[in-house]
């Protein structure tokens, strides 16, 4: 089925953020932070493998990644889909079916065993395949799915998160580097504005978490984490 709707983004943004905060998939703990892969300290923390099982919420995420994908990137720009392990394969399956494309996933790496393989599925030469994940950082996992489709082939071009952390510099240089537009729908930022509308937390745990958003590196050196990325 194609999405043939396309709502203000602004909105989208906006109630993607009420969502995560209605199924609890957000979770802030300025006093107590979550350690994140990377080292970092950090007052927040998002798991969007929860949208998996809310149907109407995630139907409704889907109806707007198509709708950001149509617009942004155009009709007739894609010839397959394919996830990110792990999270990625299921939000890329429901967006395939939903633009009536072909789908993929990518491994980290190599599985090691049998035909050896990092792709699963049919990747035609030449396709032009989107990348999605259920959220990015910075882009440093994206890339590895990327790399191992441009290695086999394929052309990418397009990337998309539903999520985007949206507050290190580093992510920007690399799509831009890597010459991959980013689509996507909600950030931090609207996260924040929900919280803070809703009255969800104390002021001081929001100003913590907004001197976080403004500078993530220095908050997580403060508060026991590390104070730049490898």
């Amino acid at each position: 089925m194609i999405q043939t709707t396309f709502p203000d983004r602004e909105m989208m943004a906006e109630l993607f953020a009420k969502m995560l905060w209605e199924i609890k998939a957000v979770h802030f703990n300025a006093a107590h932070p979550y350690k994140l892969a990377s080292g970092m300290a950090s007052p927040v923390y998002i798991d969007c493998r929860k949208l998996l099982s809310y149907p109407k919420i995630r139907s409704t995420i889907m109806d707007f990644a198509a709708s950001t994908l149509l617009r942004e990137a155009g009709f007739e720009r894609f010839d397959c889909i394919a996830g990110g392990e792990t999270a990625g394969i299921p939000f890329a399956a429901l967006l395939a079916d939903r633009l009536s494309l072909p789908m993929i996933y990518v491994r980290k790496q190599p599985k090691g065993h049998g035909k050896n393989a990092q792709i699963e599925g049919e990747l035609k030469e030449s396709a032009r395949v989107l990348v999605i994940e259920d959220l990015t950082t910075a882009g440093g996992s994206m890339f590895k799915f990327i790399d191992a489709i441009r290695a086999a082939g394929a052309t990418v071009d397009h990337g998309m998160a539903l999520f985007y952390y949206d507050i290190f510099e580093d992510g920007a240089l690399r799509f831009a580097d890597g010459k991959v537009k980013l689509h996507y729908i909600s950030t931090w930022r609207y996260v924040l504005s929900v919280a803070r509308s809703e009255r969800l937390f104390d002021d001081e745990t929001l100003s913590s978490v907004e001197a976080f958003l403004n500078a993530p590196l220095e908050w997580s050196g403060k508060h026991g984490g590390v104070s730049q990325l490898g």
